[in-house]
């Protein structure tokens, strides 16, 4: 796709612009938690409704926006960088080799994550999952069947649009590839006991990303979202 130059953003524009939808989304979500839970629904299906009403729509907006002011029309084109095609083999090379590095460091990292949790942000809840049997199995197939639909597949496409194709290349500094991947793991507020994990674990992906494709980043992506869909498929079927 044709791009102007690109000009860096300024430090407290890339802090601004990458964490602005997560205080919307993770705002909008603990206002309705309580609600949602209240109605026999998982805290999960609030993430759902605010990732609908604020992460996609915002996300999807400001890219449209901004390519409306360069092109005349609401578009993608010249906003969005990493988008040069490469070999088929290499995509399924690197987005195994991207999902596998991912999934080493977010299991390694558990412990951390569990003593955040246990010592720092105890007063922070953490979005509720259903599969514990305390919610009906007709329940959870409408959650998790827009689990796929908005967190495993449109939310993920949407971010890495935004933060790998559009952010990601206009973060200034030095190691604006490390501070991209930190301040994505902040702009998941609503689990920030994860911040160290989700800071070292988008590396091996911000890397593919800049060295070969932005389609390996939202293919592995959503393979990562979709974990907790495959694991709820298989409760699910369980359930009497």
């Amino acid at each position: 796709m044709p791009q102007q130059p690109i000009k860096p953003h300024s430090f407290l524009q890339s802090i601004f612009y990458h964490l602005f939808p997560g205080v919307l989304t993770a705002g909008f979500y603990f206002l309705i938690r309580q609600p949602v839970i209240n109605h026999g629904y998982p805290s999960i299906f609030a993430l759902i409704i605010a990732a609908v009403v604020f992460l996609i729509p915002v996300e999807l907006g400001f890219l449209l926006y901004q390519g409306q002011k360069t092109t005349g029309r609401l578009t993608l084109k010249g906003v969005i960088s990493y988008t040069d095609s490469i070999p088929w083999w290499q995509m399924v090379l690197w987005v195994v080799l991207v999902f596998v590095a991912t999934g080493l460091i977010f299991t390694l990292l558990k412990p951390v994550d569990a003593v955040l949790k246990e010592k720092v942000f105890f007063w922070v809840p953490g979005p509720e999952n259903g599969l514990d049997g305390s919610v009906t199995r007709s329940v959870l197939i409408v959650t998790y069947a827009l689990f796929f639909i908005f967190l495993a597949v449109l939310a993920p496409l949407v971010e890495e649009l935004y933060f790998r194709g559009y952010l990601l290349p206009r973060t200034p500094g030095k190691f604006g590839g490390w501070l991209h991947s930190f301040l994505f793991a902040v702009y998941h507020f609503f689990t920030p006991w994860m911040i160290i994990t989700r800071t070292l674990g988008l590396m091996p992906l911000v890397y593919a990303v800049k060295k070969k494709n932005l389609y390996v980043g939202i293919i592995t992506h959503i393979l990562v979202n979709s974990l907790d869909v495959i694991t709820a498929v298989v409760f699910i079927s369980n359930m009497v």
